[in-house]
């Protein structure tokens, strides 16, 4: 098997207000229907769906890697729908911090190597 390419399906709780996140957030949106939407940020995709369970989406992490992190800590912070977001941390392989969206997701904002 060779593999091109994976997305995962990220539940919402409330669907507008998590598009509006991840619209915050530097994503594109494009409609695939009226309970899904694809996002995309370069060639990184995932689609956000109009399904909500409380147990997944509270464990539901994603590491979504930058180049520059402190402009990416800029914009999850001025983000309109933040639920909670750390400082940012230091670590052997490089810097990260977190955010939680709108359902309960974590993402690992993440910049490999610095």
């Amino acid at each position: 098997m060779i593999v091109d390419n994976i997305s995962v399906f990220i539940p919402s709780k409330n669907f507008e207000i998590s598009a509006e996140f991840y619209t915050d957030l530097g994503f594109v949106s494009d409609y695939v229907s009226d309970d899904l939407s694809i996002f995309a940020n370069g060639q990184c995709t995932f689609f956000l769906q109009r399904h909500y369970n409380q147990e997944f989406a509270e464990n539901l992490m994603l590491q979504i890697c930058v180049l520059n992190i402190d402009l990416a800590y800029q914009s999850a912070n001025s983000a309109l729908h933040k639920q909670k977001i750390t400082g940012i941390k230091t670590e052997h392989w490089g810097k990260v911090f977190y955010i939680w969206g709108p359902s309960g997701e974590l993402l690992h904002i993440t910049q490999l190597g610095c």
